[in-house]
């Protein structure tokens, strides 16, 4: 370890670790920590050798974290219902007075249907290691789990994940892939059926919305690095969540995604409507002239109101306190423009973040509304498993939780990359100018990875 810019965090935890060793009464959830000097987050997560490899990065840009190996792990590959998962939470949660601990993961889409493998259907990780940056603080953590293991055992895996940390090495160099194949699903005939079914005016009437996504399967010629691309992806939209689960070395899921689900604070939450899309302009002045137009149209602004509306609702009988803003804003990223809505609860006391999960996910910019029969639309008709795209990623914690809606992601293999899109599908859509919005949402992540 000598010449590690960590060496001395590392003998520091060491030494904590060895009284723990000696304490007679110890806590089920432990976790130890030590200040450390400034690293690069990613760069040092891309060094790595010890999975899960788990990133978050939040959207207002204050925190960043970098987080490998497990102490605990919460996988559910089977179906299982929100209340299950819940009350394991919950009692997970009570075997520790730490604050700062997390568990970290996702929700698929749908828990309904099978997932992807090794990510389930839902899984929650409380890492063994941690890097977190908040502001220009730096510190490492290490978690310990003494519920029902061997202590002694316990704190030599610790140790041994510590002497496994390696120094951050530049992230490879990005390069642009050759593309050997691309496969759309559904392809565009299907999709021009999908959307007519759903703008019929006899299933309008009972379903106004359901999101349609497509699946873009691009062959390429190389191995992708998953954090390679995910630190060019954030540098293009840097006012997004950037995350990453990667739980073996062959599959990686990332996402830069603009969308908040919520953001909790004890009873306070955050949360917003994010519906309705334009393109950017070429100058300030056509930029300016779209979002206006996008202001103006009675298509995305119905839809907008419909998610606000939604949220709403869904939101009241869990808070003391629900306000919405009025009048949608703009909310813009490099390739594009979304209308958006804050919305801001004070929740009730003891309402939990699966009965806030439960209450919101999917929106009904994910799904549709009502979500019942948008839902049962998508899974009988969209022709493949989104698994975590559009699901909820983020992180739990007694104090504070937050989750994205993993839009804008992408699910990486061995010289393959699948990318996802949706489109909100409202009476009065066009089959082709939402096929275009969904190229639309894909053109900065193209833009990264292919050479045309």
């Amino acid at each position: 370890m000598s010449g590690h810019v960590f060496s001395q965090q590392i003998n520091e935890l060491k030494e904590k670790l060895i009284k723990l060793k000696q304490t007679p009464v110890i806590e089920p959830i432990v976790q130890l920590s030590a200040d450390a000097p400034s690293v690069p987050v990613l760069s040092w997560l891309g060094s790595q050798v010890i999975y899960p490899k788990i990133y978050w990065h939040g959207r207002d840009k204050i925190e960043e974290v970098a987080a490998i190996g497990s102490c605990k792990d919460f996988f559910f590959e089977d179906q299982i219902d929100d209340d299950s998962l819940a009350e394991l939470y919950q009692n997970q949660r009570g075997k520790s007075h730490g604050q700062d601990i997390r568990y970290y993961g996702g929700l698929a889409f749908d828990r309904s249907v099978e997932c992807w493998g090794e990510f389930g259907r839902a899984r929650f990780v409380l890492p063994r290691i941690e890097i977190r940056r908040n502001g220009n603080t730096i510190r490492i953590l290490l978690n310990l789990n003494f519920d029902n293991t061997c202590p002694q055992q316990e704190c030599e895996d610790a140790l041994a994940a510590l002497m496994q940390i390696q120094r951050a090495t530049p992230l490879s160099p990005p390069k642009k892939l050759a593309l050997m194949g691309r496969s759309d699903l559904p392809n565009y005939p299907r999709w021009q059926e999908l959307v007519e079914q759903v703008t019929q005016q006899q299933f309008n009437k009972t379903t106004p919305k359901v999101v349609l996504s497509r699946q873009t399967q691009l062959e390429v010629d190389d191995i992708i690095d998953p954090w390679t691309l995910l630190a060019c992806w954030q540098g293009r939209n840097p006012n997004s969540f950037q995350f990453g689960f990667q739980f073996s070395k062959n599959k990686a899921f990332i996402s830069c995604s603009p969308e908040r689900l919520y953001l909790r604070r004890q009873q306070e939450l955050y949360t917003e409507a994010l519906a309705g899309t334009t393109i950017r302009g070429l100058n300030q002045e056509e930029d300016q002239c779209l979002a206006q137009q996008l202001l103006d149209d009675t298509k995305n602004s119905h839809e907008n109101q419909l998610v606000r509306q939604h949220i709403v609702e869904s939101l009241a009988s869990l808070s003391q306190y629900v306000g919405a803003e009025e009048v949608p804003k703009i909310f813009k990223l490099n390739h594009i423009q979304h209308l958006h809505r804050d919305i801001r609860a004070q929740l009730k006391m003891g309402v939990s973040d699966f009965d806030l999960l439960k209450a919101l996910h999917p929106t009904p910019a994910v799904g549709g509304l009502p979500r019942f029969s948008a839902l049962n639309f998508i899974r009988q008709r969209e022709g493949y498993a989104r698994g975590w795209y559009a699901g909820a990623c983020g992180y739990l914690n007694h104090y504070e939780s937050e989750f994205s809606v993993a839009i804008r992601s992408a699910l990486i293999e061995p010289r393959r990359i699948n990318l996802f899109a949706g489109a909100g599908i409202v009476a009065g859509s066009d089959p082709q100018a939402e096929w275009q919005e969904l190229e639309n949402k894909l053109a900065t992540i193209m833009s990264i990875l292919i050479d045309f």
